[in-house]
């Protein structure tokens, strides 16, 4: 490895000193609802619906009660919307029949719910309940291989990989700063290697200098 941990996220911290999530959100719930309602679509256009959605849906307890055309119709505007919305109704309806409708805060717990893999999981335990996870997406894949972290493409042994590099006081920052970093610096195509605070240590060999 040609960088330890420290000196990756010294880096790291020049791009995201305080790094965020790109999705709005007020409490666990609506995380747990926005990041659902993500897959596949911008989280540009789920901030644009979102609010209508918990004005009409405060709590899970009224999106277990409402019958599905309503919950369809308030989020149609997004990709797979049919699908959301059953997968929305399903994890509302057992939030409240075995968690009182509170989201719970683990990630055995969390994986239980209905449309709730790890990625989403650890979203929601990072971002909503500032607990250690590693949130791997898209963008911490390509980070992690381009940056010799992991040479898999399953989400579950690049989180391994990146569990052993980083120390667990760590992910959080990690799981925010790399979906980030991701994002709007290293690129799928044409990432902003000119710009970037790793390039001087990143093993990857088709910068683009």
């Amino acid at each position: 490895m040609p960088f330890t941990e420290q000196q990756l996220i010294e880096r790291l911290k020049k791009h995201f000193p305080k790094p965020w999530i790109d999705l709005n959100f007020e409490n666990p719930y609506q995380l747990l609802v926005v990041t659902i309602l993500a897959a596949q679509t911008t989280d540009k256009k789920v901030n644009e619906i979102s609010p209508e959605f918990f004005k009409k849906f405060p709590t899970p307890y009224s999106v277990a009660q409402a019958p599905l055309e309503e919950i369809e119709q308030a989020i149609k505007s997004v990709n797979y919307y049919r699908r959301k919305a059953k997968l929305i109704k399903e994890c509302c309806e057992y939030l409240v029949k075995e968690f009182n409708g509170e989201v719970p805060d683990t990630l055995e717990e969390l994986v239980k719910l209905p449309g709730v893999g790890r990625k989403t999981a650890s979203v929601i335990l990072v971002n909503a309940f500032n607990k250690p996870a590693i949130v791997v997406d898209t963008h911490v894949k390509r980070v992690s291989q381009r940056l010799g972290l992991t040479k898999s493409n399953n989400p579950d042994k690049i989180e391994k990989d990146l569990a052993k590099f980083f120390s667990k006081e760590n992910w959080v920052y990690i799981s925010k700063a790399l979906v980030l970093f991701g994002r709007y610096i290293c690129k799928a195509k044409n990432p902003e290697c000119k710009k970037c605070h790793l390039a001087d240590i990143c093993p990857y060999d088709k910068k683009n200098l």
